[in-house]
């Protein structure tokens, strides 16, 4: 069974993720595995040790567990013990490591994540785990923010940079959206003195068609000065249900539109969960293993 890997470190930030995490699995057919890394000696209170405790592990395994227990039936309710959700605790030191071992060890399609609402590209560019997550996983990474209400995929908008990577990431976005029937929007925003745009996207799209196929899709290029601006009036006009992006090896579009001193405009942005691909890792995933 494909499956969808959810991660919580157990706050408040997190639940919005795994009910988003729940339903996306349910109504793709896929399994759900909540998992919690953990680092046993620190959770239970010990930080150094000079000999190993005999049941420690055990221990911190089974502690764990009734915290994954405990979260899901106060968020989920009783269908937390459906057989397609399994619950995994995972002992490592490196919160990220544990996530990544996870995903491959269930050849996940996908990792959810939750983030705090107010602002997602904040936490994007300022979360260390999140971020290192979007480069080194074999799949795509999905931020949830913490205000995400329900899941609806009509509308997913695709931020493109107008390059051949892409092609791999809408590729595998379109294996998604068939499942949900949604439209998928491709955006580019360009200033007023890129004028080769207009050749861009007729090229783009020329090499789009050669490698995918899919009837509900359509273009826009919009030409502004001020892109952060354009693309938060851009999402609430097509009333959008996802944006995806994707991260790239040199030419980061974070780094690229999203600069620091000007994350404060995006505010109502972190309302729209934001899904990541990675450059480098397109050739590893999973999503072509499915569907």
């Amino acid at each position: 069974m494909k499956t969808i890997l959810y991660a919580t470190d157990f706050s408040k930030n997190s639940v919005a993720a795994l009910k988003y995490a729940r339903s996306l699995a349910e109504q793709l057919g896929y399994r759900l595995v909540v998992c919690h890394v953990f680092d046993y000696p620190t959770i239970l209170g010990a930080t150094a040790l000079s000999e190993p405790f005999p049941d420690l592990e055990k221990d911190a395994f089974k502690t764990n567990r009734i915290k994954l227990e405990g979260f899901c039936q106060e968020h989920l309710g009783a269908i937390w013990k459906a057989p397609n959700i399994q619950l995994q605790p995972v002992e490592n030191k490196s919160v990220l490591k544990g996530i990544l071992s996870t995903a491959e060890e269930w050849h996940a399609q996908m990792v959810v994540v939750g983030i705090k609402g107010e602002s997602v590209i904040r936490e994007i560019m300022m979360g260390s785990t999140t971020k290192n997550l979007i480069k080194k996983a074999p799949c795509p990474i999905l931020a949830v923010p913490s205000d995400a209400s329900h899941i609806s995929l009509k509308t997913i908008v695709y931020a493109t940079a107008f390059e051949e990577e892409d092609i791999y990431a809408i590729r595998k976005l379109t294996e998604l959206a068939k499942a949900f029937d949604s439209q998928i929007k491709v955006v580019h925003i360009v200033t007023e003195d890129e004028y080769a745009g207009e050749t861009l996207l007729e090229w783009f799209k020329e090499m789009l068609s050669d490698k995918v196929s899919y009837d509900k899709m359509e273009f826009k290029l919009l030409f502004s000065e001020d892109i952060f601006e354009s693309l938060r009036v851009y999402l609430g006009d097509v009333n959008a249900d996802m944006v995806v992006m994707l991260e790239r090896e040199q030419r980061s579009i974070f780094k690229k539109w999203f600069h620091r001193n000007l994350v404060k405009k995006m505010e109502s942005y972190g309302r729209v969960p934001l899904m990541s691909f990675h450059e480098g890792n397109h050739q590893l995933f999973y999503f072509n293993a499915v569907l």
